[in-house]
């Protein structure tokens, strides 16, 4: 394995790749006092790297072209599958996750599987969010979900709600 940091917008991000680097594994959001892994950019392999960097100059699509591997049962892998198709500006609710991944009644699965993501990003469980507009948990912290969403052109409030007719008018 290869493990990577990156500087970004939203702090310093650890990856760890497969030995080849060519596949993904694992993304640590920044959290407060946790100190860096093993290796800086250099150590993050360039077709990781790149696309990331690219997000966060703003070419919102890139994060596509990272191959994963995450690690979890097959309906996790399943439901990581179904949302890296939730395109940037586009947010669901835990219940439509679900019912994307064809399970509309394992909405607490699918809850489940967006919490234990381990490529945060990359699969975008940050595009995930309460029916009723309201942002909730996020392993980097509710200010930094609200920062992705409103990176990705996503209208939140300042109460962390976000405008569900903006983003669903948006998304047209």
């Amino acid at each position: 394995m290869r493990t990577g940091t990156l500087d970004t917008p939203i702090g310093r991000i650890t990856l760890t790749a497969d030995a080849d680097g060519k596949k993904l594994l694992e993304l640590n959001l920044p959290r407060a006092g946790a100190r860096p892994r093993d290796g800086g950019r250099d150590a993050v392999p360039r077709a990781i790297r790149e696309p990331i960097e690219a997000y966060f100059r703003g070419d919102l699509g890139a994060l596509d072209a990272i191959e994963i591997a995450p690690e979890g049962t097959p309906f996790f892998r399943h439901v990581w599958t179904t949302l890296r198709r939730v395109r940037p500006g586009e947010v669901v609710s835990y219940a439509e996750l679900a019912r994307r991944a064809g399970r509309p009644k394992a909405v607490r699965g699918a809850a489940m599987a967006n919490a234990r993501n381990p490529i945060a990003i990359v699969v975008p469980c940050h595009r995930v969010i309460g029916a009723n507009g309201h942002l909730w948990g996020y392993g980097g912290g509710l200010d930094m979900k609200r920062a992705l969403l409103c990176h990705e052109g996503v209208a939140v409030g300042d109460d962390l709600f976000v405008d569900l007719e903006a983003t669903a008018a948006a998304a047209r």
